[in-house]
């Protein structure tokens, strides 16, 4: 055997053995989608403006921080309605000097007006930018989310319009993996002015009629422990929380004063500051007044602040112990920046991914006997070449999907069907230019030369313009689309492989035994 002929046939072994490596065993190693696994599919819209309101809050409540800190005395800070923009309201007219360099050392990314009110715009560009750090910071938070729920081979992708796609293979709980990734968490606490009511009218009549602008009217849902019955309470609270779920540190499911499940909260030292100096401000006014504790915009609980408290806090409800757990687990993952609008949803059953593994599995099979016997039958024993550079072919596709870690789709498995009618169209277009060289009364191993070089370029140009347009399809694509273009893909790249050079190893392996002397090839 030739030295170059033994590399080849060696790089050949080399490949085959660690393909095959990596893809034992094929249930572990194969990666199946969510067509094929079961499991849940969502497109979720990411509500950008929430973000940039909560950033709105959050600024304002940030110059409350630094006027306090100047000893700077205001009337009130509130968020406009409606519009991306806060007031300062009330800041003594020598004073105004001071709010500007505030404004111009620690809100530059804000248009600000002098006057009283002082009027705070957020700038179009600063907008743009919490809008895309808003579905950056959302597709992170789902993904620590599901990493901490365990579950295995999670699809989590941006997409165009806002919106984010979700796929979970294998989910067994669907309900309640997808509250675990659209619910928002967003923790506030707030000051509660005057005291909860069973109606809005009667929480009104507390303020004589009207409420103060810079609060808003939240609600609690309560259960009567003696008629099992709930009902709700009103709640008037102020707009700008003490503090947020941006200023947790950790989180994590305890106990209440009665036993029964909570969520207990840790803050970070910058938060924990904040809440120290709001509850010192409540005890030093002697004035019985509550905190409310919300979550996504609703109270859960409210609780009178009877001393100073810095660095913890506890969530009570009607918790059942998995609810508490799952609470605790978004919250250390971290709230979403804005709600979740969910667009589209779909649960595959693994029954009918199952019978499409099935089904996919038996077409391949099908296509692959029928190819088979076609090539035997038409070309002799040159077809069991080509069948043998086609099986091969196969290895290399489902080795190199388990090496990148590609998931197999329904799709995916029409690729690879496709790839097996590619593979054997090289071979064809190879064998009839050999079977034409031969007619020319040529040598066996002058027609396998120009059989195989005059095939080249069409073989090469065929599968590159197929390959450009997996790769758009791949770019552009989404779920199962890509799934597809991944197997068309790689499968081009193995028929190329296989037909062109594996199958004229089998050849000159033949021509080799012989010593070069065979006239004749079985084709």
């Amino acid at each position: 055997m030739q030295k170059e002929l033994r590399w080849k046939v060696l790089l050949v072994v080399v490949l085959t053995v660690i393909f095959a490596w990596f893809i034992y065993p094929p249930d572990t190693q194969i990666r199946r989608g969510l067509d094929l696994e079961g499991g849940i599919h969502l497109v979720l819209r990411v509500k950008v403006s929430d973000a940039v309101r909560a950033e709105i809050s959050d600024a304002a409540q940030r110059m409350k921080d630094r006027l306090r800190e100047e000893d700077i005395r205001f009337r009130r800070v509130v968020p406009v309605d409606g519009e991306n923009a806060f007031q300062v309201m009330g800041v003594p007219t020598d004073r105004q000097d001071e709010v500007q360099e505030i404004a111009d050392g620690w809100f530059s990314q804000y248009q600000h007006t002098r006057g009283d009110p002082w009027l705070f715009v957020l700038r179009a560009s600063a907008v743009t930018e919490f809008e895309k750090l808003a579905m950056q910071q959302s597709k992170e938070t789902i993904e620590n989310r599901i990493n901490q729920y365990g579950l295995s081979e999670p699809v989590v992708q941006e997409q165009a319009g806002n919106r984010i796609l979700v796929q979970l293979p294998g989910v067994d709980d669907p309900s309640r993996v997808k509250k675990l990734v659209q619910q928002a968490a967003f923790l506030e606490l707030r000051k509660v002015e005057g005291s909860s009511a069973g109606s809005e009218d009667a929480l009104r009549q507390q303020f004589g009629g009207s409420f103060p602008p810079d609060t808003e009217t939240l609600t609690e849902d309560e259960l009567d422990a003696a008629t099992g019955s709930s009902y709700v309470r009103y709640y008037r609270v102020e707009k700008s929380p003490i503090i947020t779920g941006r200023d947790l540190r950790n989180a994590r499911t305890g106990q209440d004063d009665k036993g029964l499940p909570a969520v207990l909260f840790y803050l970070k030292p910058d938060g924990s500051r904040r809440f120290e100096r709001a509850t010192q401000e409540i005890i030093n006014s002697g004035e019985r007044q509550q905190i409310a504790i919300v979550l996504d915009g609703q109270v859960k609980s409210a609780p009178v602040v009877n001393s100073v408290i810095s660095n913890n806090g506890i969530i009570e409800g009607s918790f059942s112990p998995q609810e508490a757990q799952d609470l605790a687990l978004v919250l250390r993952a971290g709230a979403l920046p804005a709600g979740m609008e969910p667009l589209e949803e779909r649960t595959v059953g693994p029954s009918l991914g199952y019978d499409s593994i099935r089904q996919g599995i038996m077409a391949a099979l099908i296509g692959l006997a029928l190819v088979i016997i076609f090539m035997v039958l038409y070309y002799n024993l040159s077809g069991l070449n080509a069948v043998l550079a086609l099986l091969l072919n196969l290895l290399l596709v489902m080795g190199a999907m388990a090496m990148l870690k590609a998931h197999l789709t329904l799709p995916g498995i029409a690729g690879i069907i496709l790839t097996i009618g590619m593979a054997v169209d090289a071979n064809v277009l190879i064998f009839e230019r050999i079977r034409e060289e031969l007619r020319l009364g040529k040598t066996a191993r002058s027609a396998i030369t120009g059989g195989f070089g005059k095939a080249f370029w069409t073989i090469f140009d065929a599968n590159v313009t197929t390959l450009i347009a997996a790769v758009f399809l791949f770019q552009f694509g989404t779920g199962p689309i890509k799934g597809f273009a991944i197997t068309l893909s790689i499968g081009i790249l193995a028929s190329m492989f296989t037909a062109i050079f594996v199958s004229r190893i089998i050849f000159e392996l033949i021509l080799g035994r012989s010593g070069g002397r065979t006239q004749k090839l079985s084709i």
